[in-house]
């Protein structure tokens, strides 16, 4: 997938890509797929899997190579505090009660069509109060 200026991906395209790229990078890595973009209300989780014992909740931010930022960047204290509400409601809907572990996998897509792709497990713990 090589892209010029002019043929850039929408937002949401982009974001789909990186979803399924997330998907197939955490599949190879043995996770278990459990679920994908869970929504709560108007809020979502991007990918619920299984690691062993363990459910792993991620969130995937993807960018073009030429963002300012670094797509991990993006997730916020607010966005946290989203995906863990979400999470919380996810593992009370399916009955779970794991522990549970917060990754972020962040994906820049180049223009001549490769990825990069960080894989940050345990990237925060669920804030208290």
């Amino acid at each position: 997938m090589k892209y010029d200026d002019e043929e850039q991906p929408e937002k949401n395209d982009l974001g789909k890509k990186g979803e399924e790229i997330a998907r197939e990078f955490l599949q190879l890595k043995g996770y278990q797929i459990l679920d994908i973009n869970w929504h709560f209300g108007h809020k979502e989780i991007d990918i619920v899997a299984r690691q062993g014992e363990e459910i792993v909740v991620v969130e995937v931010k993807s960018r073009l190579e030429n963002y300012a930022e670094e797509p991990w960047e993006a997730v916020t204290t607010g966005k946290i505090r989203n995906i863990v509400e979400v999470a919380d409601a996810w593992l009370i809907a399916n009955n779970i009660d794991l522990e549970t572990r917060f990754d972020v996998v962040s994906i820049v897509f180049h223009m001549d069509g490769s990825t990069r792709i960080d894989h940050f497990e345990g990237a925060f713990i669920p804030p208290v109060n």
